[in-house]
């Protein structure tokens, strides 16, 4: 289910009437007059809420002799939520290259020459600016704590601050034989 038909589907949902519709479809199939009948409603605002429930993909009609038959579309509701929420988003390319100004605006706003003027406090910039960092670490080699001193003090001087955040991050990591770069092997 794309974002556009999610959002419409969950247009109709919000309608007391369309779900009340579906309700009773959910039952058995219906004729509009036998829906108005159930539902206290008249046969037009059924037809009305029933335009909208197939426009959305969620209602599917048949002839039946003299009457024209409405049905749930079962395997619409068998879509969880998650699912739609995990489809990709129509502005996920928009998202993206927003998330890539702002990281630029925060490495342009904490580094000058080459070198980190400050450690943000905020956590978001500082995830930001220490995986800045992290890139000066090759993926599977083995540093010794004071090599991993020199790398960070060629930004800052508060090496021993930087290195515990980034393994706190879980950019880098350690043990008696010394750090690495998490991922090890791979090319994120």
């Amino acid at each position: 289910m794309t974002e556009t038909e999610a959002i419409r589907l969950f247009k109709c949902l919000s309608d007391k009437s369309r779900l009340q519709i579906l309700k009773s479809l959910a039952i058995e199939d219906m004729y509009v007059e036998r829906l108005a009948e159930r539902l206290g409603i008249t046969a037009p605002t059924v037809s009305f809420h029933l335009k909208k429930l197939t426009d959305a993909g969620a209602v599917t009609s048949y002839k039946s002799q003299y009457y024209m038959m409405y049905s749930l579309k079962r395997e619409i509701f068998e879509t969880s939520i998650l699912e739609i929420l995990q489809e990709k988003s129509d502005e996920a390319e928009v998202q993206a290259q927003r998330d890539a100004e702002y990281r630029k605006k925060v490495i342009d706003t904490f580094f000058e020459y080459g070198k980190l003027k400050a450690i943000p406090a905020q956590k978001k910039k500082k995830r930001i600016v220490l995986e800045e960092l992290v890139r000066s670490f090759e993926f599977d080699r083995i540093y010794s704590e004071r090599e991993v001193n020199l790398i960070i003090a060629d930004f800052h001087d508060d090496f021993c601050a930087i290195r515990r955040a980034m393994v706190d991050e879980r950019l880098l990591d350690r043990s008696e034989s010394g750090y690495w770069r998490v991922g090890m092997g791979q090319r994120n």
